[in-house]
Order: structure tokens, then C-alpha cells, then sequence
């Protein structure tokens, strides 16, 4: 899902909205044929991703900024690690600091997050996944982040897969369908591809909805002792995802429950940026700077 394409609408739509005129402080302060060299520093630990968003934002001031990444996505690394080397124009450098770190430190973050998740949930059968709570407009890096942790995607976007949840249950009681019903007539609209989820909050809900067909049931707020009556319930005719007061404190009982998914909303909105730095190591002029090697990124 993070295309090319993606990384440069987003790096570019970050660059207009930092420096719509450029940067004043450089191209006042700084010669034009002034070079710099600087290392992409981890100031905490970490899950490392977006190297393929940070050599992106590094050079969208100028396409001649160089990007050597030491790490690849889903690296783990230390306090003090050197994370990448850039080299380029000074002015392009420090034009494009603040985009390319405030990207790469929110998909750290949430890499680093999923990371706790997944080491807790480990053991059991349940895959963690994100939801539909991100940042508008960054919805593929923040889900690539969920990857480069251990995690996995949900759906898309609302195009992907049809999700019946409560507000979708409300509508048809009012409208006097019964689930099961709306389920078959779903099912007979889609192609055989379509994959059907459907969220329930009580356990008389659960059978109707199964009747129907459905390929994924959501067990919303549920209990830890409803969600191993559930999975037992189910017995195996659909996939089971828990939903609701998931946190790290909680999340290894109700991985413990049997069900196959669980989904954090807090994978995307809760985490928080790592705190990483862009340090300037070499400053010199266009006739004694050198780059980093061969290895450079070029997105």
C-alpha cells in the first residue's frame, strides 16, 4: 500500500504546507554552495520504519541531497544508534529536517508500539491489527509503520470489505431486517471474492449473525469470559476478532481467549513520535564536501 506515488503526495503536500516560500533562515543565513553532512540519530530505543519516507522527504528540497539508510524497516535498535546518513546542499538539508523527521519519527513510534503489542500477544494464534483511526492523509504510512512492528492491516478503507457494525445493525432493527437476512442479500450482491465482517455486543447476536454466512465476526466489549464463550460458540465457522478496552495491560488475557484477530485502535492513535534527531556532523563548501557511498537511497 505505500506506493511511490503516496510518499511523494505526502512529502510534498508537508514541504508546501512548512515552506511555502522556502526557508528564510538558510537562504539568509547560509551560502548557496554551502554543503552538509548529517546522521539521522535515535535519541531512545526503538522499532525502526519509513526509510523509504525519510530519503524521500530528505531530498524533495533538492533531488542532489543524498540518503545512505543503516537500518531497514522492522530493524530494532538502540539508544545512540546511527540510524542514516544524509549529504547534500546545507540549505536542502536543513529545508527538508523537519518534514522528513516529524514523518519518520510518527512511523517509528507506532512501529514501536505494535512491537509491545505483538511481544504479548505472543504464544497465541491472535494477530494484531490496526484500525481505521489514523491521520488523515497518512493512513498508508501509519499502516506500513503497523507492518514494520509485527503487526497486520484491517481493511483499507471503507472500499475494501464490507463491515457491518452497530450503527449498520441500528439502521436495519429500525427498518425490521434481521441480520441474518441483510447478510444473505449482501452476500448475493458481492463477487465470491468479497469478504463479510460483522460486529456484534451481545452474545445472543452471535448465531444470527453465523446463519448468515459471515466471514468474520467481531466481538465488540466483550468479557474475557464472553470472548472464550464466544470463540466457543463459533466453533471455528468464522474468524473471531476482539475489539474494545484493548491496551498493553490487557491485551495477553484476551489474546489467551482463542480468537484469531485483535484490533487496536491505539496502534495509530495512541502512539507517540520516538524521539529521534537529525545532527549536523560536517559543514563545508561545495568544493571539499564529500557524500555518503554508492549504497545511497534514491526514491
Amino acid at each position: 500500500m505505500l506506493t511511490d506515488q503516496t510518499i511523494q503526495t505526502v512529502v510534498q503536500t508537508a514541504l508546501a504546507e512548512d515552506s511555502p516560500w522556502g526557508d528564510t533562515t538558510s537562504e539568509v543565513f547560509l551560502p548557496a554552495d554551502a554543503r552538509a553532512e548529517a546522521r539521522l540519530d535515535a535519541r531512545e530505543p526503538g522499532v525502526f520504519s519509513g526509510g523509504r519516507v525519510f530519503a524521500a522527504a530528505m531530498r524533495a528540497a533538492d533531488p542532489a541531497v543524498t540518503v545512505r539508510l543503516a537500518v531497514a524497516d522492522g530493524d530494532a535498535f538502540a539508544a545512540g544508534d546511527v540510524l542514516a546518513e544524509v549529504a547534500g546542499p546545507a540549505r536542502a538539508v536543513l529545508r527538508a529536517e523537519r518534514i522528513a523527521l516529524n514523518l519518520v519519527q510518527r512511523m517509528c513510534g507506532i512501529a514501536t508500539l505494535t512491537a509491545a503489542y505483538v511481544a504479548r500477544a505472543a504464544g497465541t494464534s491472535a494477530r494484531i491489527v490496526d484500525t481505521r483511526k489514523t491521520t488523515p492523509g497518512l493512513r498508508a504510512l501509519e499502516r506500513h509503520a503497523v507492518v514494520s512492528g509485527g503487526g497486520h492491516n484491517h481493511r483499507f478503507s471503507l472500499s475494501d470489505a464490507v463491515m457491518a457494525k452497530d450503527n449498520h445493525l441500528a439502521v436495519l432493527a429500525a427498518s425490521g431486517i434481521g441480520v441474518t437476512e441483510a447478510i444473505r442479500t449482501a452476500r448475493a450482491r458481492l463477487p465470491h471474492t468479497a469478504h463479510i465482517e460483522v460486529e456484534v455486543d451481545r452474545f445472543d447476536q452471535i448465531e444470527p449473525v453465523i446463519a448468515g454466512g459471515v466471514d468474520t465476526i467481531m466481538l465488540d466489549n466483550f468479557s474475557l469470559d464472553d470472548l472464550r464463550r464466544g470463540v466457543a460458540a463459533v466453533a471455528g465457522r468464522a474468524l473471531v476478532e476482539a475489539s474494545g478496552n484493548v491496551s498493553l495491560d490487557t491485551v495477553a488475557e484476551i489474546a489467551a481467549t482463542g480468537v484469531d484477530v485483535i484490533s487496536v485502535g491505539a496502534l495509530t492513535h495512541g502512539a507517540r513520535s520516538l524521539d529521534l534527531g537529525l545532527d549536523v556532523t560536517v559543514a563545508a563548501d561545495a568544493a571539499t564536501a564529500s557524500g555518503p557511498d554508492e549504497r545511497s537511497v534514491h526514491p
